[in-house]
């Protein structure tokens, strides 16, 4: 049986940098009734706090959550009344100015340095390194317009991936592209999620809309772990339905 579903964020719980609305919260209440629940994403914890924890029910049984920001680099637990870090793969200073370099190049190159941004387009997640094609704080409509195809980003990935060995590159969010250490990724969140729960993967479920080849959900896969790969978070609402009325069943 089932006992724990991990879901990605952004596209999947929330649009892009978006609250999760009152019918996502009711339902994620409502599975943390019957299963442990995750949320793996590309995001930092600040993300994490303004989309997810302000909109949840009092209610909730946190102790039952399990939050992984920056494509699980971190892991955060709720003990005490309050959330803590279990552990967190940083940078090194070299490693984060040798990124930032290679990015800055890949972006020039590609004609991408001269598009519209609101806010800063390469952030510092200290695990975690991201581009956003049009700034952190874009609204979502010119983000749905920016690299709908997700060619642009692919482009970015396919230059960037040669410059740098030992990272990995993978599109996520809607116009974002994330480097981690290679290894360091939500499979190896997965699995460290898995040791800190004491589920086993086959006992989970991962719910994310970017498990393409590429795609920033992806590497979850390489774990064996059962995966639904929702399109928006219409769909999502459904899948955690389904689970809800399987599981109320044991």
């Amino acid at each position: 049986m089932k006992q724990l579903i991990a879901f990605d964020l952004d596209g999947t719980l929330a649009e892009s940098k978006q609250p999760i609305d009152a019918e996502m919260s009711a339902l994620l209440a409502r599975l943390t009734q019957v299963a442990r629940v995750a949320v793996i994403s590309g995001g930092d914890w600040p993300q994490f706090q303004s989309q997810l924890l302000a909109h949840l029910p009092p209610s909730i049984d946190l102790s039952r959550w399990f939050l992984l920001p920056t494509s699980g680099t971190k892991l955060y637990r709720f003990a005490g009344g309050a959330w803590t870090l279990a552990y967190a793969e940083r940078f090194s200073d070299a490693e984060r100015t040798r990124i930032v370099e290679e990015l800055d190049a890949a972006v020039s190159a590609l004609g991408f340095s001269g598009d519209e941004s609101w806010g800063p387009k390469i952030e510092d997640r200290g695990t975690q390194l991201t581009f956003s094609g049009l700034g952190q704080d874009a609204p979502l409509a010119a983000k749905r317009a920016w690299d709908p195809d997700f060619a642009k980003r692919k482009l970015l990935q396919q230059r960037l991936g040669p410059r740098l060995p030992g990272f990995a590159v993978r599109v996520g969010g809607s116009t974002s592209v994330d480097i981690t250490r290679i290894g360091v990724d939500k499979a190896y969140g997965l699995r460290k999620l898995a040791a800190a729960s004491a589920v086993s993967i086959a006992d989970m479920i991962f719910v994310g809309d970017a498990l393409y080849e590429g795609g920033n959900d992806a590497p979850v896969k390489t774990t064996g772990v059962n995966t639904v790969a929702v399109r928006d978070i219409t769909e999502t609402k459904r899948v955690i339905e389904t689970i809800c009325a399987c599981l109320d069943h044991f």
